[in-house]
């Protein structure tokens, strides 16, 4: 497989070039950063986003506070299996579920979706691994730490939610703007690109700004596909509110949050941190529904520092469990 804008700055020895591997009755595409003996990362991307949305400097950055990041494209998008089945999502399901609590019906819910992710784990033999976890990410990055807490060091869920009807809803332009299709033809899908996270990100960060383009061409050279997108927001509106299941959760959990998060909303992170006992929660002021460059630095060091502290904690556990059965 050739990975697309290879970065020269990433020796042999710390990155390791996408490759497939079949987990879970499907391929999955992933790569790693850092040493193959740091603790395992595993980092989970949001609706539509392939597994480069966590940039490799972010990702490079995490690696160097000592953890092998693994991150990876979700079933229907980027270079893992495509999917099938699922007519294109209407407003009028939408408005249904809203107002009716009338189901969506979905080729699959996010509960596949962790387990996808539990099993590239398994492929790649490892036990337990932090995991991370953006958007539709934290949501599979929940069920994750709900079914499978045993392979869970700690969860870490970004700009996302228990899915709890309660909640504040997308405006009804921003859902017509995540139920646009998406363009096919190379210029259209550029511009597009562009104003989604310009809306996204919610002022200006010329940073990011300047890199659009380059992330918008290395996701079109991965390749588009629209109707994988349309299955991954059915599996989001199936799968209901986890608020109730994530009582259960026992992994040392960090929330953040932006503060304008347009798509979002800030009281979903809220009501994420106050569902997992013990939860942290960092609201993040001027983040909208993306992680800015200029914004890197803090989230990473939160990351880590997070996922460094569950260590300690479970080594404390563990030293106790020893001490008792003396």
């Amino acid at each position: 497989m050739t990975h697309h804008a290879a970065n020269p700055v990433l020796s042999s020895s710390t990155y390791q070039p996408p490759r497939l591997v079949r987990a879970n009755g499907i391929e999955i595409c992933y790569d790693v950063f850092g040493d193959d003996r740091a603790e395992p990362m595993l980092m989970i991307m949001g609706l539509g986003a392939q597994m480069i949305h966590w940039d490799d400097e972010f990702c490079k950055a995490l690696a160097a506070h000592g953890y092998r990041v693994i991150r990876f494209d979700n079933r229907d998008i980027g270079l893992s299996s495509k999917m099938s089945g699922g007519k294109p999502l209407t407003l009028f399901e939408v408005a249904k579920l809203r107002y009716f609590g009338t189901p969506v019906a979905a080729p699959y819910k996010l509960a596949d979706m962790a387990t996808d992710a539990v099993a590239l784990l398994e492929v790649l033999h490892i036990r337990s691994a932090h995991i991370v976890g953006a958007s539709m990410g934290g949501m599979i990055a929940q069920e994750i730490a709900i079914t499978y807490p045993e392979r869970v060091r700690s969860l870490t869920s970004i700009m996302s939610t228990t899915g709890h009807p309660s909640l504040p809803q997308p405006s009804r332009a921003v859902a017509a703007m995540l139920l646009q299709p998406q363009p096919s033809g190379y210029d259209a899908f550029i511009e597009r690109f562009k104003q989604t996270w310009l809306f996204l990100r919610v002022g200006s960060f010329p940073d990011d700004e300047a890199r659009d383009l380059d992330r918008a061409e290395r996701t079109y050279a991965r390749g588009l596909h629209p109707e994988g997108v349309g299955r991954q927001l059915r599996a989001i509106l199936a799968s209901g509110s986890r608020k109730k299941r994530l009582k259960s959760v026992t992994a040392p959990t960090l929330v953040i949050h932006g503060s304008v998060d347009p798509l979002v909303h800030p009281d979903a992170g809220r009501d994420t941190a106050a569902s997992i006992p013990g939860a942290r929660l960092l609201m993040i002021e001027r983040m909208g529904h993306a992680i800015p460059i200029s914004m890197w630095s803090g989230i990473v060091d939160a990351i880590a520092r997070h996922a460094h502290g569950a260590r300690a904690i479970s080594q404390t556990v563990a030293g106790a469990i020893r001490a008792a059965s003396r």
